[in-house]
């Protein structure tokens, strides 16, 4: 597969309840390091196949070389599922993924295998 079908990509910044005040600071850092990234909203629990609760972000394949640099340097006590958007999710999420911090187990039995 060439970079070429990189269309983009997402971080997913995971949380519990008692971190979500960490969560809050780094996206405000993150808000105004990279504005161009697109924010998603707060879910406190759960959703689609994220363990933890969660923010996302998408952003573009340009913001890629200092945008996951910085988060390693800066995630503190957050895990962060980093993956890139090629129109595979099964594969983006689970074989073309990085972890920031302790990997976590995805729930990948609702993606179906693309063909």
């Amino acid at each position: 597969m060439n970079i070429e079908a990189i269309l983009g990509y997402h971080a997913h910044i995971y949380y519990q309840l008692d971190t979500r005040s960490v969560a809050e600071e780094l996206r405000t850092r993150m808000e105004e390091l990279f504005p161009a990234g697109r924010y998603g909203r707060w879910h406190d629990k759960p959703v689609g196949p994220h363990p933890s609760a969660m923010f996302q972000v998408a952003f573009d394949t340009d913001l890629f070389a200092t945008m996951v640099p910085w988060l390693m340097l800066n995630h503190g006590p957050l895990t962060i599922f980093v993956h890139p958007e090629t129109g595979d999710d099964l594969t983006d999420h689970a074989e073309h993924a990085v972890w920031i911090g302790r990997q976590q187990v995805l729930k990948l039995d609702q993606f179906m295998p693309h063909k």
